[in-house]
């Protein structure tokens, strides 16, 4: 899905939330031409994602930043120019729905602020459509975040849609995944 989208782009690219690292080096593998930068808030990840990185060897995937999505400048490095602030994607999978919804807001206005004129911004997880779930399985996943954080659940595509506009970004594509997940991808 991503190839799709970044064929022939060149560039840097955010993945915000990325766990523990796996997943980066699989999209630097395949993406050779655009460069990786790994985040997440949680200590512990960001060490996993540095041994992920320095065992894969992959010259287009830099140390992971610290980004606080609450933050819609997301952290020191992009503040002061060490990271970069013109990026060609940025990617964040499965972490909006295990937030508060500051933290999307906080996703969007960072994505305003540093995507360039052709850059995409690409959410992966499970949504809802006009306000109902895609399945029986993301109702269930969605009472069960609920009951664990009134906060956290999953998202209706149409509040998504209003974060981007919000921001100059809209819809492009929404596209079917395993699992019952979406990727919704917006651009300007």
């Amino acid at each position: 899905m991503l190839e799709k989208h970044l064929t022939g782009t060149t560039g840097d690219v955010v993945e915000l939330g990325s766990g523990t690292g796996q997943h980066v080096v699989h999209f630097a593998r395949h993406t050779p031409g655009l460069i990786w930068w790994p985040s997440d808030l949680n200590q512990r990840h960001l060490k996993s994602i540095e041994a992920w990185r320095v065992h894969a060897g992959l010259p287009n995937i830099r140390s992971p930043l610290r980004i606080d999505l609450t933050d819609p400048s997301w952290c020191q490095e992009m503040k002061s120019g060490q990271a970069p602030t013109s990026l060609a994607a940025v990617f964040c999978a499965n972490v909006i729905h295990i937030a508060s919804w500051a933290v999307a807001e906080g996703l969007f206005a960072g994505a305003g602020r540093y995507l360039r004129p052709d850059g995409k911004l690409f959410l992966y997880g499970p949504f809802k459509r006009d306000g109902k779930h895609t399945a029986l399985s993301n109702a269930v996943f969605d009472t069960s975040l609920r009951e664990g954080n009134p906060d956290w659940g999953v998202r209706d595509i149409g509040d998504v849609e209003t974060l981007a506009r919000g921001v100059g970004l809209r819809l492009v594509d929404a596209i079917d995944m395993p699992a019952n997940n979406l990727t919704l991808v917006f651009e300007r």
